[in-house]
């Protein structure tokens, strides 16, 4: 059981990202998300049209998303034990869902000069994801990787 305080940590981070997806997706949906996103989608696939981006209507959006955040935390109770598979997991999650994530509405809401929709709760998401990095066991604070599982 030494390794239980690195499992909790690792838990609570899994926690707190779940509940900060959640908070985001929040603030996405109050505030209009997919008439920006779809879009933006719409003009992309203009250009791009070997890209598969979806579009979305609310419901399936939603649905979708709050079914992803059911996972996440039906998934709790593993991460508190430290599951490997689920630190393996934890990282692209992080990294996708949560850092590229929160630079796309803040560096969005910069780049065109108004608050884009979800941009609120990015600094939020951010976080958790950047404590959720950390808690993989794969990154130390101080610098240097390292692999266990």
């Amino acid at each position: 059981m030494a390794d239980a305080p690195t499992h909790r940590n690792f838990g609570y981070a899994w926690l707190a990202f779940a509940i900060a997806v959640a908070v985001h997706v929040t603030d996405e949906a109050t505030h209009d998300f997919l008439a920006t996103y779809n879009p933006t989608v719409r003009a992309i696939r203009a250009h791009l049209p070997f890209l598969p981006i979806p579009t979305f209507t609310f419901p399936v959006w939603l649905g979708g998303l709050i079914a992803g955040i059911a996972l996440l935390l039906c998934l709790t109770p593993l991460a508190f034990r430290g599951n490997a598979r689920l630190r393996l997991v934890g990282l692209p999650l992080a990294i996708i869902v949560g850092v590229l994530n929160s630079f796309g509405h803040i560096g969005s809401s910069i780049y065109l000069g108004r608050w884009m929709p979800g941009v609120y709760s990015a600094p939020l998401l951010l976080g958790a994801a950047i404590w959720l990095l950390f808690a993989t066991g794969r990154l130390k604070p101080h610098g240097g990787s390292v692999a266990r599982a």
